[in-house]
């Protein structure tokens, strides 16, 4: 090799090392700036963030006896539901001294007149355990700045919500773009895990560089949430899932080769106060609306609202998705004793997927492991049937 050839590859290597150290003084120097914009006054709720800092939130991994995650805020049907940071408190009352003037005459003086204390707005929605975070802050900004952007979060694969905070208002509210309203803070936040499994980085990246083109055009602070550290949440909250994701199914079959009789399951099924879905699936709901267990057809052909006199099956499948149900065990007994009740009525005999007869050992043995699981989601801050459940296993 010539010297001139040595020369060359000095002088690439030593413009190589200048432009990462280039990018990396840009680095630093942005982040500063960001994080300088978003050091706004306390009444600043989005800038204020409530949550206590990273350190203090230990994820743990799945285990039967790991601690106790705090639970989620309580809504007012007693429902776990997202983690709410705490309210700032209110502003004190101005002192004396910067009260407005009074009229002063020769023989008194009027008192000072106190301002108005100033209205703290509550914290953003946010939970810390499923989400990832975007904030935007502007001095007002139009719901319809955001109309693109919405559109195009819909394509990026994972549960996206739009908050926002409007102008003048202590309360947040769900971002639609084609209202007439103005907003002080926007906060959108991505979903880390769901039955699909967890959020790639390249989801996470597409939002956030969605919202800085849209932040930059309109002139909006912004300040993203570290991908990384989200997607090490994201992994750890869909490996958990991934252990406590149970199906149950329990079968009603014909003893020896016949068939069990389908228009008397299906007048059970109504009696029970069962629903027939547009799938051809009863469903016992609960009092939201959510499936507490489905009952299906053995046969390709579903359940219909017309019921046929004589019309026979293979035998039925009651189904009970085992995170997405509160109080689980008291709706698995009562789905046992349902299908037991359907057994009798048919003449058939209750069994499991394997479709050997279940005993009240095999059942207990169930109850047993729903119990565990339970309490590995109250110990990872997902109770079983709670919001953050039912958007978990979706």
């Amino acid at each position: 090799m010539s010297d001139l050839q040595i020369g060359l590859l000095v002088i690439g290597a030593v413009i190589v090392a200048a432009v990462m150290l280039f990018n990396w003084v840009q680095e630093r120097r942005f982040r500063k700036q960001a994080d300088a914009a978003f050091q706004t006054p306390a009444g600043d709720a989005l800038m204020q963030s409530g949550a206590a800092p990273r350190e203090t939130h230990m994820r743990v991994e799945p285990a039967l006896h790991e601690p106790v995650i705090e639970a989620d805020e309580q809504d007012e049907a007693g429902e776990p539901y997202l983690q709410i940071e705490p309210a700032h408190p209110p502003a004190s009352h101005a002192s004396p001294e910067d009260a407005a003037p009074a009229l002063r005459t020769a023989s008194s003086v009027a008192p000072p007149i106190p301002s108005r204390p100033a209205v703290s707005p509550a914290a953003a929605p946010y939970d810390e355990l499923i989400e990832y975070r975007v904030r935007i802050g502007s001095d007002g900004v139009r719901a319809n700045v955001f109309a693109d952007a919405f559109s195009h979060a819909r394509t990026l694969g994972k549960a996206v919500r739009w908050t926002g905070l409007p102008v003048g208002a202590a309360e947040w509210e769900e971002i639609q773009p084609w209202r007439d309203v103005d907003y002080q803070q926007v906060v959108v936040t991505m979903q880390l895990a769901d039955r699909n499994g967890a959020v790639q980085e390249d989801q996470l990246s597409a939002l956030c560089a969605m919202l800085q083109n849209t932040a930059q055009t309109h002139g909006l602070r912004i300040a993203c949430g570290d991908v990384a550290e989200a997607i090490e949440r994201a992994q750890a909250i869909d490996r958990f899932c991934v252990d406590v994701d149970v199906l149950i199914g329990l079968n009603v079959v014909a003893r020896g080769e016949g068939a069990v009789n389908l228009t008397r399951i299906v007048h059970q099924a109504e009696s029970s106060g069962m629903a027939l879905g547009v799938d051809g699936v009863f469903q016992l709901l609960d009092s939201r609306g959510e499936p507490l267990y489905a009952l299906c057809n053995h046969d390709a052909e579903p359940f219909s609202a017309t019921a046929i006199e004589g019309q026979t099956s293979q035998g039925v499948t009651l189904q009970f998705d085992v995170p997405r149900v509160p109080d689980g065990i008291k709706v698995f007994d009562g789905m046992v004793a349902f299908g037991r009740k359907l057994a009798s009525e048919v003449g058939g005999i209750l069994v499991d997927d394997n479709l050997r007869p279940l005993t009240d050992s095999g059942i207990e043995k169930i109850r047993t492991q729903l119990a565990q699981i339970y309490e590995r989601m109250e110990a990872r801050g997902v109770p079983s049937g709670s919001r953050r459940a039912l958007r978990l296993f979706s």
